[in-house]
């Protein structure tokens, strides 16, 4: 007979428990596959995210990168889940005393801990942090929602089919355009070859420069020599506004010579956007988010079925 689990501990002392009373506590919680999860824990921003597209609510969440303990565009539907610490980090003790009936983690966050992880629920690892659409369709079928992860995928396919069709028709022989993805970082600059803009922004068509046509996430800038290298018909730049040391990066490169030579910046097509949206989302509704921004930038006007997305 399994022994009662006790209180949970106070938060002193779970902050030092030892990694054996982890296991043991998970040994005395024995998995069970719900065949409808409804305690769910979700271990990365997308996840998050996603649940919340589903109509879910997680009972513990990861804390956000900035705007803790969650991104603002989440907060109305999030309820008053559990806060688990960061993804890189999250709080093992505290997910297990939640008892959940499913976790959702990332492979390249979780795979160490995954063992743990499914001894104490069953436990979807996605392979990486951006794809939103494979996210989607794997918790979708975790939790029985997948008609509804059926639907919004198509009402996705409709927006990606309307703004390309508009795009092509407003820009003529010049769609596609070429894009880059840029950072400023406190003392360096970042082009993005991949990650979850770049993700979204090939899906809607746009080219990259050929200098960028790379494989793995892009590259750190520490020279402003280096700036030519951004160059594109449009620039998204994100970044961390409320950052002093961001800032001064942003105005010394931006001032630079080079800078003001860019393609990008003679069209003014130079656009910041939101760094939430643009990388820390990762989930299908950020990504809908970020199309609304891009139907903003290039005037264009969303049919209703395009613009409609209840849970953004």
């Amino acid at each position: 007979m399994i022994p009662p689990i006790p209180k949970r501990p106070a938060a002193r002392f779970r902050r030092i428990a030892h990694p054996l009373l982890l296991c043991l506590l998970a040994a005395l919680m024995p998995v069970a596959y719900a065949d409808t999860p409804k305690r769910i824990v979700t271990l990365f921003q997308g996840a998050t995210d996603t649940a919340l597209a589903l109509g879910l609510q997680p009972v513990g969440v990861v804390e956000s990168w900035t705007q803790q303990p969650a991104f603002r565009y989440l907060r109305a539907r999030l309820g008053q889940p559990t806060f688990l610490g960061l993804e890189t980090q999250p709080d093992l003790e505290a997910i297990a005393w939640l008892r959940p009936d499913l976790i959702v983690g990332a492979y390249g966050r979780h795979h160490l801990i995954h063992p743990l992880l499914s001894r104490m629920a069953p436990t979807v690892i996605a392979d990486q942090v951006y794809d939103f659409k494979a996210l989607l369709h794997r918790m979708g079928e975790a939790t029985q929602h997948q008609a509804e992860a059926d639907r919004l995928l198509a009402r996705w396919q409709q927006r990606v089919a309307d703004f390309r069709r508009q795009m092509a028709n407003k820009l003529g022989d010049r769609w596609p355009q070429t894009v880059s993805v840029i950072s400023f970082r406190s003392d360096h600059a970042r082009i993005y070859y991949g990650g979850f803009a770049r993700i979204v922004l090939d899906e809607l068509g746009f080219d990259r420069p050929a200098t960028q046509d790379q494989d793995g996430w892009g590259i750190k800038l520490t020279s402003q020599e280096s700036i030519p290298t951004m160059d594109a018909d449009a620039i998204f730049i994100f970044m961390v506004e409320s950052d002093p040391a961001v800032m001064r990066t942003y105005r010394q490169w931006t001032a630079h010579p080079l800078w003001k030579q860019l393609s990008a910046v003679r069209e003014n097509q130079v656009y910041r956007v939101d760094p939430v949206t643009w990388n820390m989302g990762g989930g299908y509704l950020a990504a809908n988010r970020m199309l609304d921004e891009l139907y903003d930038h290039y005037g264009l006007s969303p049919n209703t079925v395009s613009r409609e997305c209840p849970q953004c």
